[in-house]
């Protein structure tokens, strides 16, 4: 018999084996914290060997970033209405109660909490990635005329979103649409001024 090539099928049993990877990472997180989130018992929960779950995401941030990545996009979709307002207080609004659940809490205590080189290098790949799908609102309005080509699109989305994490992280306060509406036309405010 000739080279027979083996190709893996997409949604085979490397993505199962991943989606209960990251799926269990969640649930080890919700249910012991960040302190005590171990990969044995990520992998346990999951039907896998440990060796399994370190070759592929080398480090548990990042694991806990790939899960919390997967996550947000799930719950956190960037929303595309054809209007960067309509966009935005969507988006705000959505962010703030994906915040307020179990996993959006959890999402942010992983993020602010530890400095070691893993960490640092999990949490800048975890907001390269989220800001590269939620800067699309931004540059869709830029295509369209409705801002400046001169918009930094991250800063315009990091302007937008660091109120709604301050609010929910270290006031404790609720952000309601009421709330995200004026965030974002405070926001539309400032950047769509024209030079």
């Amino acid at each position: 018999m000739g080279d027979v090539e083996v190709r893996r099928r997409p949604g085979g049993r490397s993505a199962r084996v991943r989606a209960a990877v990251l799926d269990a990472a969640v649930e080890v997180l919700l249910a012991r914290g960040l302190a005590d989130f171990r990969i044995a018992a990520v992998a346990t929960l999951a039907g896998v060997h440990e060796t399994s779950i370190y070759r592929r995401w080398g480090t548990r941030e990042g694991l806990l970033v790939d899960a919390l990545l997967q996550t947000s996009e799930q719950r956190l979709p960037v929303p595309d209405t054809g209007r960067l307002r309509d966009d935005l207080v969507a988006y705000a609004t959505a962010l703030a109660r994906f915040l307020a659940t179990p996993v959006g809490r959890a999402l942010d205590q992983v993020l602010v909490l530890g400095d070691g080189p893993a960490m640092a290098e999990a949490r800048g790949r975890f907001w390269t990635e989220r800001a590269a799908g939620s800067t699309a609102m931004i540059t869709r309005a830029v295509a369209r005329g409705e801002l400046p080509g001169t918009v930094d699109p991250r800063l315009a989305v990091e302007m937008l979103v660091g109120p709604v994490h301050f609010r929910l992280l270290l006031t404790r306060e609720l952000v309601d649409a009421a709330l995200a509406t004026r965030l974002v036309d405070a926001l539309l405010r400032g950047i769509t001024v024209r030079p």
